[in-house]
């Protein structure tokens, strides 16, 4: 009895630790992000030369949208072009988007994959670019986006993310994917860059000092994820990456279950690979150089995602409590933990929640919404158990929802 209760201990004191860890870290960020961030901004900023990458596969629904919003910019007209990667296009699409005044790049692989597209593209286009700019053809960027990525590149910055917003909440998971979203700006970005940390990237919005981002990217091969790469060895190397919480793109959300497991089997498959790739790096660097961007990143990568942790811990604080109650000798006997333990953990949870959640989604829909919360724990509790071979297939988000819709 004596093991048995060694082993339940030992357990639970290593599942505690971990949940407690993440709760700490996420409160923290949560908070920081209340706070403004300021940035310097350049009244007459030198006009760089912009190459508007828009990679996308089988998005014959939404791109002639996308590619007509991105020609649509404050900046100087002379000063960018908008590049469209056509993976398995169907060719009227080519075609119409051939009118448009911009340029197509035409790739079939055997294995599509978003490296080998933007690769492809810059190939194709030359050199003659001081910045890149990646899009996914489901974004819808603002008036003054690129302005606003000029500015943070006149600041110094070599690497920026802007601030992706939902294109649609149209149905209850939207509305959620919707909040996480930006439950994920205001931790892993704004957060971040008010703490001085750098922020993350999200996969699509983001712009990088041209030479910089085609030579690091020869270098990838990811299936899936490849904007976690790209953001693990900047931050190795240095390169502090910059938020503009200004600089507005549109993005659709997911709007039902197939498309949801899709795309985060996808996003945690390449979190432990990546996990697995650079923990030991990111250890060596904090040691050595202090580069506490680097370690928390590789951190990030086995964190466990939102959803996740809040569902645990609710569960299990729920739990303590039945068997205070109750109070079977057996059970208090052999939990090192109690009730309290476990309830200060789940209030950094939801103080997490409450201090990321902007008001504006405080609604009805929200709340019609966050019922569906179980069966989003539950999606995500089943993939940690489909992830094999997931980053071995290209994993397809279909969109098509057309129009700024925020109904």
């Amino acid at each position: 009895m004596g093991i048995l209760n060694f082993l339940i201990n030992s357990i639970e004191l290593i599942v505690y630790i971990y949940l407690s860890i993440a709760a700490v870290y996420f409160v923290f960020f949560a908070f920081m992000g209340l706070f403004p961030y300021r940035r310097k901004i350049h009244p007459a900023p030198s006009i760089r030369r912009m190459a508007v990458l828009i990679p996308g596969y089988k998005e014959d629904i939404v791109i002639l949208e996308v590619a007509e919003a991105s020609l649509k910019q404050s900046y100087p007209a002379a000063s960018f072009d908008v590049i469209i990667v056509a993976d398995s296009f169907k060719p009227e699409t080519v075609e119409a988007l051939k009118t448009l005044p911009l340029k197509v790049v035409e790739v079939t692989f055997e294995k599509s994959t978003k490296s080998k597209s933007l690769n492809a593209a810059m190939a194709a286009i030359g050199d003659n670019y001081d910045v890149a700019v990646v899009l996914d053809a489901d974004n819808i960027i603002a008036f003054d986006f690129l302005e606003k990525i000029n500015q943070a590149f006149e600041s110094g910055f070599t690497a920026v993310q802007g601030h992706r917003m939902a294109k649609n909440m149209n149905n209850s998971m939207a509305v959620l994917d919707s909040i996480s979203e930006e439950i994920n700006n205001h931790i892993f970005r704004k957060g971040h860059r008010v703490a001085g940390l750098a922020s993350g990237l999200i996969g699509s919005g983001m712009a990088f000092q041209y030479g910089m981002f085609k030579n690091r990217m020869l270098a990838i091969e990811a299936i899936g994820g490849f904007d976690k790469e790209l953001e693990l060895t900047m931050l190795r190397d240095g390169i502090k990456i910059e938020y503009l919480v200004d600089a507005v793109l549109l993005d659709e959300k997911v709007q039902d279950k197939v498309v949801f497991e899709n795309q985060r089997k996808r996003w945690l498959a390449a979190q432990f690979i990546y996990f697995r790739r650079f923990v030991w790096a990111g250890i060596v660097q904090f040691v050595t150089r202090l580069n506490i961007d680097f370690l928390d990143k590789v951190y990030q990568m086995v964190m466990p995602p939102r959803i996740l942790l809040l569902g645990v811990v609710t569960i299990i604080t729920t739990l303590m409590g039945v068997f205070a109650l109750i109070n079977i000798e057996w059970i208090s006997e052999t939990l090192v933990l109690n009730f309290i333990d476990w309830f200060v953990v789940w209030s950094l949870v939801i103080a997490a929640f409450a201090f990321s959640v902007h008001r504006k989604f405080y609604t009805k829909k929200t709340l019609m919404a966050i019922l569906t919360l179980p069966m989003g724990f539950w999606l995500m509790f089943t993939l940690l158990f489909k992830l094999k071979g997931a980053n071995k297939t290209f994993i397809h988000t279909q969109h098509g929802v057309i129009g700024n819709s925020t109904k």
